[in-house]
C-alpha cells in the first residue's frame, strides 16, 4: 500500500517534470530559430521557472559527459540524458504501481 502510494506520487512528479522538460525543449528551439527573441512579462516568469527546474540536472549531465565536437558542430547530450532518466524513472514508478 505504501509502495503503491509512493510510486504513484513519484510517477506524477516525474510526469510533471517530463512536461517541463518539453517546455524547455520548445523554448530552446524558439531561441535557436529566432535569436533576437526575448521573453517579457508572464512569459519571462514561465521561462525562468522552466530553466530553474531543468538547468541543474542538465548542467550535471553536461559536466559528466561533455559535448561531442564533430568539426564545427557540437552535440550536447545533457538534455537528452536528463529526458532519458526521467522516462526510465517513470517506467520504474509505473512498474511499481502495477506490481503492488
Amino acid at each position: 500500500m505504501l509502495v503503491d502510494l509512493l510510486a504513484t506520487v513519484a510517477y506524477y512528479a516525474l510526469l510533471l517534470y517530463f512536461f517541463v522538460l518539453w517546455g524547455r525543449f520548445i523554448i530552446d528551439l524558439v531561441r535557436g530559430v529566432n535569436r533576437s527573441w526575448r521573453p517579457t512579462g508572464f512569459t519571462l516568469v514561465l521561462v525562468e521557472l522552466v530553466y530553474t527546474f531543468t538547468d541543474p540536472p542538465v548542467r550535471f549531465f553536461r559536466k559528466l559527459i561533455p559535448p561531442l565536437a564533430i568539426g564545427p558542430i557540437q552535440f550536447d547530450f545533457g538534455f537528452t540524458i536528463t529526458m532519458l532518466c526521467c522516462i526510465v524513472g517513470m517506467s520504474i514508478a509505473s512498474f511499481l504501481r502495477a506490481s503492488f
